[in-house]
């Protein structure tokens, strides 16, 4: 059974620093493209951030330079470290999973493609 479970969110006021965590089963672990999208109240649900298979990472324009996406293989768990935040960064965070190759739908974060998905956790700036 794949599980994803966020936690890690909170309120935090702007400039300040969260770090998510996606605890996911060890069937996800390496084998799947990670990644962390987020969706604010009366907007689309966005890609944030992913990993690859083979570690590389993506960012949507937004973040860049103030998230980090992460992963350790051995305790199964994705992080999202988030720095500088602003009210705008205000959503409900999630993990996803999807199967490889992670391809121009990964670059694109064709959220069509993440076959498993957490419940989310919620993040507001102040």
């Amino acid at each position: 059974h794949v599980q994803l479970v966020e936690s890690g969110g909170g309120v935090v006021q702007a400039g300040g620093s969260l770090r998510l965590s996606c605890t996911h089963s060890g069937y996800i672990s390496s084998r799947h493209c990670m990644g962390w999208f987020r969706q604010a109240p009366g907007k689309a649900r966005e890609g944030v951030a992913g990993i690859s298979t083979d570690g590389n990472t993506r960012y949507a324009d937004s973040v860049k330079g103030r998230f980090t996406i992460s992963q350790d293989n051995a305790k199964n768990i994705l992080y999202l470290q988030m720095n500088s935040l602003k009210p705008e960064d205000g959503a409900m965070y999630y993990c996803a999973a999807g199967s490889p190759p992670c391809g121009s739908w990964f670059r694109d974060f064709a959220q069509r493609r993440y076959k498993y998905w957490g419940q989310g956790t919620q993040v507001t700036v102040s």
